[in-house]
């Protein structure tokens, strides 16, 4: 849950967006204690991704297990089901009503928190069109964000960009995870939607998802330690 005791360290995600788990855990042991949350996505995930969560939190670290999570009711709740048993902090699912309502179900009274997933960083309006959407990105963030809070979801995936709309519609108590970080000076990539850390957190983001920036650095821990340090500023 979003809460004003968490460290600069605690509020910063690292996805392992790489093809193997040897890539992965030479990024973990490059970043050593200059990083205590993770984040597992598919390309991990099918390359033995999920084992290696189970050791990142036999080691004490936090893991966000991004899945975005969208199938009939009955296969979302079983899924979580299977999440909560491995002990991780995050799972995404994708912010359609009854999808979550589904998800919340699964979870019960768990420690596990349930992110919706509104609007991908990657896209804009053009994007949204194309895909048959009659909603500008910021008002199908909106929606889904109330949808989230309605469904009883812990928090929600938004760029920073939109963060401050979004706590007023979610309030205090769901978190709010943006992806799209981008320290100053750093190429954005195929991102559309982007902040810089002290900006999102000022902005009301609770966590910051940041990978390039980290993973392509030539220091990987003075990286993550320049982005800790710009959130330190903002809060």
């Amino acid at each position: 849950m979003p809460s004003s005791s968490l460290s600069p360290r605690d509020r910063l995600i690292v996805p392992l967006d790489v093809p193997s788990l040897d890539d992965a855990k030479r990024i973990i042991e490059d970043l050593g204690d200059s990083v205590s949350f993770y984040k597992i996505g598919y390309q991990l995930g099918y390359a033995g991704g999920f084992d290696l969560a189970r050791e990142l939190i036999r080691d004490g670290k936090d893991v966000f297990m991004d899945l975005k999570l969208l199938d009939i009711d009955n296969t979302i709740e079983k899924g979580v089901v299977s999440i909560c048993d491995m002990g991780a902090k995050f799972l995404t699912i994708h912010a359609y009503p009854k999808a979550m309502r589904a998800a919340v179900k699964g979870k019960g009274d768990t420690g596990l928190q349930l992110l919706g997933v509104t609007v991908l960083t990657s896209m804009d309006d053009e994007d949204l069109k194309n895909a048959g959407y009659d909603f500008r990105a910021s008002d199908l963030v909106a929606k889904r964000a109330a949808d989230a809070r309605t469904a009883g979801m812990d928090g929600i995936v938004c760029s920073a960009q939109e963060a401050t709309a979004m706590r007023d519609i979610v309030g205090q108590d769901m978190a709010i995870v943006t992806p799209g970080i981008r320290p100053a000076g750093t190429d954005i990539g195929d991102q559309k939607r982007v902040m810089t850390p002290s900006r999102a957190i000022e902005a009301g983001a609770d966590y910051l998802v940041v990978g390039r920036p980290i993973l392509e650095a030539n220091s990987r821990p003075d990286m993550a330690k320049r982005i800790t340090d710009d959130i330190a500023g903002a809060l």
